[in-house]
């Protein structure tokens, strides 16, 4: 079956084109220009904000911005680079970048100052291609966000004092809390809004919820519980994650519902199982993302490396052989989602 690919701006498509024609030599790019002199993601909408239970642009109209997320970066470092946010930005037409830190399994606590660089070099190559970034303090094991407050009051100090004055860059505070009350992640919310503020004061913040950021679903709860007792912070919007073969209609009608209530940004989402690996459910993803274009529900998908699950867009080795432009290089569900971004 072939499923219909939401409709974007030409001018990002033939931007997209004329990439994909350099990279295969048929066209060939003037000397020291630009890959495309098509409006980067971040001309078109400048900062954007929260509206209601919108991303908006700075001109006050709902967008729905686009993209990838990486990979841990202390595995998969060399799966972004210059080469690699060339293909994402001017051949996939992508709008954003999620930029993923692990705190655990070897990431920023063993060595903050080197991750934070790392994260840095990462958000600089993504802003010079014109891509919205997003920050992701990735805390997974433990699922208290409460158990790394300090290590992350001083990622997010670092991080904006490099890039507050960026109206890029949105920051998202903690990426799947689980085993933890809606209270508990309020609570760490409240604690480090204003740390991000102090550096950032214009920026979106996008606060995890419980349950694997499931608004509490995979708990047997709901939205209901952020709706009723809401974080207490202006310009903030709320994490929905979702992998599409696992996660059928209950979760699919619970994201409708919050986003009539609820400023939600997708963050991070698998046509696959949830554990980012299995067969892929391509009729159930294209249901959420008929929804989230609908609702302006901005997403990320999971991820942009070459790990050997199936939730990794490239074959394992393209990030090694430089390979990213090579439509070859594609798993099934990288073929699927790089049609949907652009």
């Amino acid at each position: 079956m072939v499923f219909p690919s939401p409709r974007r701006p030409a001018r990002r498509r033939l931007a997209g084109l004329a990439f994909a024609l350099v990279a295969a030599g048929t066209l060939a790019a003037p000397a020291n220009a630009a890959p495309s002199a098509a409006a980067t993601p971040f001309e078109q909408y400048g900062r954007v904000w929260v509206c209601g239970t919108s991303l908006c642009d700075e001109n006050g109209d709902p967008v729905q911005l686009r993209g990838m997320s990486t990979h841990g970066t202390q595995w998969y470092e060399q799966c972004v680079t210059d080469e690699s946010l060339d293909v994402l930005a001017y051949d996939w037409g992508a709008d954003v970048l999620r930029v993923s830190t692990y705190v655990q399994e070897g990431g920023y606590e063993t060595d903050p100052q080197y991750f934070t660089d790392l994260a840095s070099r990462v958000i600089e190559e993504a802003t010079e291609r014109g891509l919205y970034v997003v920050v992701d303090w990735h805390m997974l094991d433990p699922g208290d966000p409460n158990a790394n407050t300090a290590l992350a009051q001083r990622f997010f100090r670092d991080i904006t004092a490099r890039f507050g004055d960026q109206d890029n860059i949105l920051y998202e505070i903690a990426n799947e809390p689980n085993g933890v009350s809606w209270q508990a992640i309020r609570n760490y919310a409240h604690t480090l809004i204003p740390v991000v503020r102090q550096g950032a004061p214009d920026a979106v913040v996008i606060v995890g919820t419980r349950a694997w950021s499931s608004l509490g679903v995979s708990d047997g709860a709901d939205e209901s519980e952020v709706v009723d007792a809401p974080v207490n912070a202006e310009n903030i919007m709320y994490t929905f994650h979702f992998y599409a073969a696992s996660h059928q209609d209950w979760y699919l009608d619970t994201l409708a519902r919050a986003a009539e209530e609820l400023p939600i940004f997708v963050t991070e989402f698998g046509t696959q199982e949830y554990t980012g690996d299995g067969p892929d459910d391509f009729a159930m993803s294209q249901r959420y993302l008929d929804l989230m274009e609908r609702e302006n529900i901005s997403w990320t998908n999971w991820n942009y490396s070459d790990d050997f699950r199936s939730g990794a867009v490239f074959e394992p080795g393209t990030c090694d052989n430089g390979d990213w432009a090579d439509p070859g290089a594609l798993k099934e569900a990288g073929e699927w989602i790089r049609d949907r971004i652009g």
